[in-house]
């Protein structure tokens, strides 16, 4: 579960001490984060602790968190010049600390329990990039998309460059089981841009790694295409809770599987609600090939920790 350890006691312990990026950049504390949500639930899989945001580091344009919260690019991309002066050839060399936090995290959770990477992808990395930070709407990637297309591309180009280069390197420690792709924005697009803007550059990225390692890939709020959505080459789908997943099974090839889908809201509810929707999505997906039991986006910060256990148990409990 993405973002599993956030609402954590140990995790608010080391916030008292460290601040988010420390918790990134730091690989003993990154692999600390990332095992605290496998010790107390006990999870198949653990997902690296770090921030879609270090790509656009790697390439030259770092991050913080204001004050009051949200994401502050150093400097938004205005001109064609500052996406020229992008780096992508030092993004592996820069985020070494992710390779060392990677290794850290195998060696600490052994080989039972599954390891995931992950990266943005161009379409939500270039939304942050050009706004320079959170946005309350994200609009001006649109803009370039739809008034530049040629530059726009130039700046999907650059960040597919990265992104490839980013995950090969997760992939290439030798710690990891499988890597996702987060297009957390995608839903943002009108349907028929959806190819042009967020897919093509995601399946320029699964064919360059080659089937090296499973993919994952999650184009929240995306739910109007999935033969398109199938066509990037990953051979899971994420899936948000607003999409029926039973019927998106039934859209996909046999060979690509699910991942999802649980309203991540339910787990500020009552272990009660979350054992009857778990058991629901269950018995709706009983005997669909491939599917895996998770979220349908990221743990929330109000989530209450009987409620995870619940929805763990609940799972390891259902009799088929």
């Amino acid at each position: 579960m993405r973002q599993a350890g956030r609402n954590l006691p140990e995790y608010r312990k080391l916030r008292e001490s460290f601040g988010f990026l420390d918790l990134v950049r730091e690989p003993k504390l990154a692999a600390e984060v990332t095992l605290q949500p496998i010790r107390r639930f006990g999870f198949d899989a653990a997902i690296l602790f770090s921030d879609i945001l270090v790509v656009p580091e790697g390439m030259g344009q770092s991050y913080s968190f204001g004050d009051k919260g949200g994401v502050q690019m150093k400097y938004a991309l205005n001109s064609a010049k500052d996406i020229e002066r992008l780096e992508t050839k030092c993004v592996v060399e820069r985020l070494q600390y992710v390779r060392e936090a990677l290794l850290l995290c195998r060696k600490m959770l052994g080989e039972d329990t599954a390891l995931l990477g992950f990266s943005g992808a161009p379409w939500t990395l270039a939304n942050f990039m050009l706004e320079g930070g959170s946005a309350k709407e994200f609009t001006k990637a649109k803009e370039l998309f739809y008034g530049h297309r040629a530059l726009f591309d130039r700046l999907c180009e650059k960040l597919t460059v990265a992104v490839t280069e980013y995950l090969r390197m997760q992939i290439q420690t030798g710690a990891v089981d499988a890597v996702q792709i987060f297009d957390t924005l995608a839903g943002s697009l009108a349907g028929r841009d959806l190819e042009a803007a967020s897919v093509k550059w995601i399946k320029q990225i699964v064919a360059e790694l080659k089937n090296e390692l499973p993919i994952i890939a999650f184009c929240k709020g995306a739910n109007s295409d999935w033969k398109l959505l199938a066509e990037t080459g990953a051979r899971v789908l994420g899936v948000d809770w607003a999409a029926p997943l039973r019927k998106v099974r039934e859209q996909l090839p046999a060979n690509v599987g699910v991942q999802g889908n649980l309203d991540p809201y339910l787990l500020t509810t009552t272990p009660e609600i979350v054992a009857r929707e778990t058991e629901r999505l269950l018995a709706e997906m009983q005997g669909s090939p491939g599917h895996i039991v998770n979220l349908g986006h990221g743990v929330p910060p109000t989530a209450k920790l009987e409620c995870i256990e619940t929805l763990v148990n609940t799972v390891r409990q259902f009799k088929s």
